[in-house]
């Protein structure tokens, strides 16, 4: 156990503390970062909290009510009426306002309002001063019906086999959660996966491990290494997930779109369910490509194979959203490759029988297991086998000495 674990420690301190690694773990957080931060920018950019004023030639607002405050929305923008276009237009050379508009006097009619303005008006003054219309003109009907005709529908659709289940306008992050965590999974395989595939090649190649089992059992060093190896893209895996999380709830308190995004959906544990053992069955496969392989190059070529599956719910989402209990999306579930992104898309759209999530993580963790078991014992049989292809019937046909 001693051994297996120095061999673990080693291949995994020099994975992780390789600058090479550490770029790569710090690509994603980054890229969250700076499209975080571009995507505040582009709105800081877009918003000025200046005053606007407005000319009412229709009648409509002689008497306004403001804007009512919500939950949703803080409102910035002072709204000022002028009396004629003269004097607005005066405030506006003056820079006392970013612009006015002129509500037409057949407004009513038209919905005609023209807005006049010396540089671009902010996108919040925008929306501030249409709310601002919206509201008084439903200011003199009932309350509730007023309510509802600013706020619009709230339109759900509801699973017709259980009627609690329910997607509505907030609820678009039920698709988009498990195709992320699909292409974290991708992501983490290519290049962890990658590391691992390379280090048994290389290792053949350069008959390192010759000199290494004269102080240790091909077994302990084989379990060192892929243990190493996995924990290494395991690591990547958690800090590519743990980041975007972090910085989900960080912020959404602030954001008022965010607050009415619900992470509570049994897509959510699936998924975490799912990515674990997919990322161990992936890489195991990809390991044991090297260990068959006779060069790098041939050993990258068979690995891309490996990741082809993951892509396979993607190019199939049409029909995993409109029909997703149908034989293909059902097939798709229970198959190890295709589960990690099937299985929780499924859950978002429709109730997925319990035998199904069962049968579904069984089979992938049945077959992480026996993955992790083949290239064990390629790595064990063909790591001497120098300029020789180990054929994949060896694997289960040659007795281990």
């Amino acid at each position: 156990m001693r051994n297996i674990w120095v061999v673990f420690k080693h291949e995994y301190t020099r994975q992780v503390l390789r600058k090479r690694f550490i770029m790569v773990l710090l690509t994603l957080p980054l890229i969250v970062l700076l499209s975080g931060g571009v995507g505040v920018l582009a709105v800081v950019v877009m918003m000025d909290n200046d005053p606007v004023g407005y000319v009412d030639q229709s009648g409509l607002l002689s008497n306004p009510v403001s804007i009512p405050q919500t939950a949703s929305a803080t409102r910035t923008v002072e709204i000022l009426p002028f009396t004629n276009n003269e004097s607005a237009q005066k405030a506006l050379e003056e820079g006392k306002i970013q612009g006015y508009y002129v509500v037409s006097a057949d407004y009513l009619a038209t919905g005609k309002v023209t807005l006049v303005a010396i540089e671009q008006v902010g996108e919040n003054a925008l929306d501030d001063f249409s709310d601002f219309l919206r509201a008084n003109l439903v200011k003199d009907l009932n309350p509730k019906v007023a309510e509802r005709l600013t706020k619009g529908s709230n339109i759900e659709v509801r699973a017709l086999e259980d009627v609690t289940r329910k997607t509505g306008d907030n609820d678009w992050i039920n698709l988009v959660f498990p195709l992320v965590m699909g292409i974290i999974l991708m992501m983490a395989v290519n290049t962890s996966g990658g590391y691992l595939l390379q280090a048994v090649v290389e290792e053949k190649e350069n008959r390192t491990m010759e000199i290494v089992i004269t102080s240790i059992s091909p077994d302990q060093l084989m379990a060192g290494k892929i243990l190493g190896n996995l924990s290494v893209g395991l690591t990547q895996l958690l800090v590519w997930f743990a980041v975007p999380m972090g910085m989900f709830f960080g912020v959404r308190p602030f954001i008022p779109f965010l607050k009415d995004i619900n992470l509570g959906g049994s897509y959510v544990w699936m998924s975490l369910a799912a990515l674990p053992a997919a990322f161990v069955l992936v890489a195991s496969l990809m390991a044991m490509a090297g260990a068959v392989a006779t060069e790098s190059r041939e050993a990258q070529q068979v690995a891309g194979l490996f990741t082809l599956p993951l892509f396979m719910p993607y190019w199939l989402i049409s029909l995993l959203i409109h029909s997703p209990n149908s034989a293909l999306a059902v097939g798709m579930s229970l198959f190890p490759m295709t589960a990690p992104v099937t299985l929780p898309a499924r859950a978002a759209f429709t109730v997925i029988p319990t035998w199904q999530i069962v049968l579904s993580l069984g089979l992938l963790y049945v077959s992480a297991i026996g993955a992790l078991w083949l290239a064990g014992r390629a790595f064990r049989l063909g790591m001497l086998q120098y300029g020789k292809r180990l054929k994949f019937a060896e694997l289960f046909r040659r007795q281990e000495a």
